[in-house]
């Protein structure tokens, strides 16, 4: 057995790679375009295909020579204001491309397929924690894109006879406890990969986005999920389905929230140092809060997180961005 995990080589996909490996027992073979992936961040032992998902003879030919029974996808454009100010180029990546994909997995007879989701199909959600049931009505089109897909996987799924499990992240964060990967991307937008930027130098200042939500401190309210724990639920999804176990879809998070502004506090205290932050107006696209409903992916599963401790994400991320500046400076 084999498994294609698309988006290999990027910040979440390249800790699901690692989890494959550390668990000794896969062929692993990853789909990436290396748009905003590195191939550096991979084991030696890893077949890397450069390449699109939506590349249906390539991706055919990938699953049929390395006989893929399960595809972990990960790529995907993940960046809300930016889906904001170009919802085509979101529908195309996020929605189009994975319409590809799903029917090329299909056609080849890929037993399981594990789908990187995404909080925001909730929108502005009601209940807080939010659980798996609540109603989705997502407010950006980053969010429409996932859910679509969603859609399409539950209906391909039921036509064809594969099992799936859709998985909601909510805030990802940290990097790999033994340094082999973390957020890489220079522009990339997370919250805790900007402000240790800021805290190292790299950055002349942090954007607080929105002081003025109806939060503890008017600032948005997130779950910061470590991301070899959420690779962690990937790992528990895949042996559920390889089990035989039914399709599911499962929020990831640790069930409680901080604020923008605790969190760029955290950053300050971990790193000892300073930084400016700029307080600006809201950006469109953001939910006031969301916060995961994880109970059933540790009730029915029996995923257990190892790195729920804010303390420590924020450790790694600071050492996996001056890992980054050494590594760049040769």
């Amino acid at each position: 057995m084999a498994v294609l995990v698309t988006g290999g080589a990027g910040y979440i996909g390249s800790h699901m790679v690692l989890a494959l490996v550390d668990a000794g027992h896969e062929e692993v073979v990853v789909l990436d375009d290396l748009s905003t992936g590195y191939d550096w961040a991979l084991p030696p032992e890893v077949r890397l295909v450069v390449g699109d998902v939506a590349d249906q003879a390539l991706v055919t030919e990938t699953i049929l020579r390395h006989q893929i029974d399960a595809v972990a996808h990960f790529a995907a454009k993940i960046v809300v204001p930016e889906s904001v100010a170009d919802p085509l180029g979101y529908y195309l990546a996020n929605t189009v491309k994975t319409r590809a994909l799903i029917e090329t997995a299909a056609r080849t007879n890929v037993r399981h397929f594990i789908f990187s989701s995404t909080a925001a199909v909730y929108g502005e959600p009601e209940v807080v924690p939010v659980p798996e049931t609540l109603a989705t009505n997502p407010i950006n089109p980053y969010g429409r894109s996932k859910l679509m897909s969603e859609w399409m996987l539950a209906d391909a799924a039921a036509a064809h006879g594969f099992t799936y499990g859709v998985l909601r992240y909510f805030n990802v964060a940290g990097a790999d406890p033994r340094g082999r990967s973390g957020q890489s991307m220079p522009a990339a937008t997370h919250l805790i990969k900007v402000a240790t930027q800021a805290a190292l130098g790299q950055r002349t200042h942090l954007d607080v986005y929105g002081t003025d939500y109806p939060t503890r401190d008017g600032s948005c309210l997130r779950d910061y999920i470590q991301v070899s724990d959420l690779a962690d639920a990937h790992m528990v999804v895949l042996d559920h389905l390889r089990g035989g176990g039914a399709s599911l879809t499962l929020n990831c998070g640790y069930g409680r929230g901080y604020s923008v502004l605790e969190v760029v506090e955290v950053v300050k205290r971990i790193s000892g140092r300073d930084f400016e932050v700029r307080l600006s107006p809201r950006r469109p696209g953001d939910p006031a809060q969301i916060i995961a409903g994880a109970e059933r992916i540790r009730n029915e599963l029996g995923w257990t997180p190892k790195h729920d401790d804010l303390d420590a994400i924020v450790a790694q991320a600071l050492a996996w961005e001056d890992a980054l500046v050494k590594r760049n400076r040769r």
